[in-house]
């Protein structure tokens, strides 16, 4: 008999979902991780960046209290000692609920590096030692980790992970990020907030390479108002100390070198999944480019052994794959289950947010699709000018024939918050109607949606319609 029913190897977001619902289903499950429990999204990501995000909001709401006839009786100021302990303890709360939650399950943890060594059985490397563990079945929970690029070690003091920039002791002057992704544009808001000269360098023509050029066109010009330099067809060649800080060296468009003094270098140009030294080789898993081939129930062609999240394909997502540790915890179960989510939406926590489900008009546009757009400017939401945030808008695709809901993009205040009534339309298959006809509160930002959806079907109150 095995040790275990199940072993989960790794308890990031999809991994400790994964394991506590396989507990909460009656199978016997250990699950293995090798640095935090909760993985990166909880210790050093997703949590810990919405932190300081949240934080550089209240500094930039104290710098301008003024404007809403409040006097703070002085300028601001920022202690990162007590800014970083603050992040901690939030960071603290969830890791620990985590640990909380897994043992109410009756999951046995277990601190250790985990490698498969043959079907059904891992080798667990621990302080304590080495020990074999034998399961039914395997569930890959491994995450991934930031690409490194020539000339940028995150060895080096100056050049930031997103995981060291999250723990800088002081705030820096000058920084350069290399990405103008998803995590270099949410962390260089963070410091551009706190006061940082921010310049950021992207190869491609736009930043937010993929994402609707409509959406970047707000962003963009958000940017240049905070204070962003932002560099595009830019390639960095590599850094060196200086008199003062470092210099990075690049290479624009013009193709000259230039050189961009700074204190640190954050390189964000993405992330790996972490399928090296794990025994993908020993059994013989079948791959699909860097990531780990699986079919609708998350299943490898080896018999028995599963992966989910960063490992599987992109989107990186961590609400992705905490939907595939469940799918996978109940099809374990004996659950005739299967992974046929409609859509994955998306969130960047830039000033203003993006929010997208289902498909972007750009996508839409290159799958030959007939449809219609509706969109309305937040400037036209009263809920948005009473908060002094109208940048933005909601952009809703319905199918022209059909009337059902493709796609809902925003960008705006809150963009977060409102994108889940977007992503349940598309997965109960709304028509425009559905959401239209919904009565929404007022005042209210999720008014947008129900604005935008009428403004498609050429209905709309508060703009004029198209």
């Amino acid at each position: 008999m095995s040790d275990y029913q199940a072993i989960v190897i790794g308890a990031g977001p999809g991994g400790y979902p994964c394991a506590i619902r396989l507990g909460q289903l009656g199978v016997k499950t250990l699950v293995i991780e090798k640095e935090h429990w909760g993985g990166v999204c909880l210790n050093v990501g997703c949590i810990p960046s919405k932190a300081l995000i949240s934080a550089s909001h209240k500094y930039q709401q104290v710098l301008h209290a003024a404007d809403y006839g409040i006097s703070t009786g002085g300028d601001a100021t920022i202690d990162m000692g007590t800014l970083q302990a603050w992040k901690q303890g939030v960071v603290d709360k969830l890791t620990g609920g985590v640990r909380t939650l897994l043992k109410a399950n009756k999951v046995t943890m277990k601190m250790g590096t985990a490698t498969l060594v043959a079907p059904g059985t891992v080798e667990v490397q621990t302080e304590d030692g080495t020990e074999r563990i034998t399961a039914d079945h395997i569930v890959l929970a491994t995450g991934s980790s930031p690409i490194q690029i020539p000339g940028f070690s995150f060895s080096d003091g100056p050049v930031l992970d997103s995981t060291k920039a999250l723990a800088l002791p002081e705030v820096p002057a000058r920084l350069v990020v290399i990405g103008g992704g998803y995590i270099g544009l949410e962390m260089g808001g963070v410091y551009s907030r706190l006061g940082t000269q921010v310049t950021v360098v992207e190869m491609m023509d736009q930043i937010l390479p993929g994402f609707d050029p409509d959406v970047v066109k707000v962003l963009a010009r958000r940017m240049k108002k905070d204070g962003i330099t932002t560099l595009l067809k830019t390639k960095a060649l590599g850094w060196e100390k200086a008199k003062k800080g470092i210099v990075v060296k690049i290479e624009g468009p013009d193709g000259k070198p230039k050189n961009l003094p700074c204190d640190h270098v954050l390189v964000t140009v993405g992330r790996r999944p972490n399928t090296a030294n794990i025994g993908l080789e020993t059994l013989g898993v079948t791959m699909d480019g860097p990531f780990v081939r699986v079919d609708k129930q998350l299943r490898t062609n080896v018999a028995g052994l599963y992966a989910i999240g960063d490992l599987v394909g992109n989107p990186m997502l961590a609400h992705k794959a905490t939907h595939e540790g469940e799918v996978v915890a109940e099809v374990i179960a004996g659950k005739n289950v299967a992974n046929d989510a409609k859509t994955i939406p998306a969130v960047v926590f830039t000033e203003p947010e993006i929010a997208t489900a289902g498909l972007t008009e750009p996508e839409a546009k290159a799958k030959g699709l007939s449809y219609k757009v509706g969109k309305v400017p937040f400037a036209a939401i009263g809920k948005a000018i009473a908060n002094n945030a109208t940048d933005g808008f909601v952009k809703v695709l319905i199918d022209s024939d059909t009337k059902l809901v493709l796609g809902i993009t925003i960008i705006g205040h809150h963009a977060s918050d409102i994108i889940s009534e977007a992503a349940l339309a598309i997965e109960m298959a709304a028509e425009a109607l559905d959401v239209g006809l919904t009565i929404h509160p007022h005042p209210t930002l999720g008014e947008s949606i129900m604005e935008a959806t009428k403004a498609a079907l050429g209905e709309a109150i508060h703009v004029v319609n198209r």
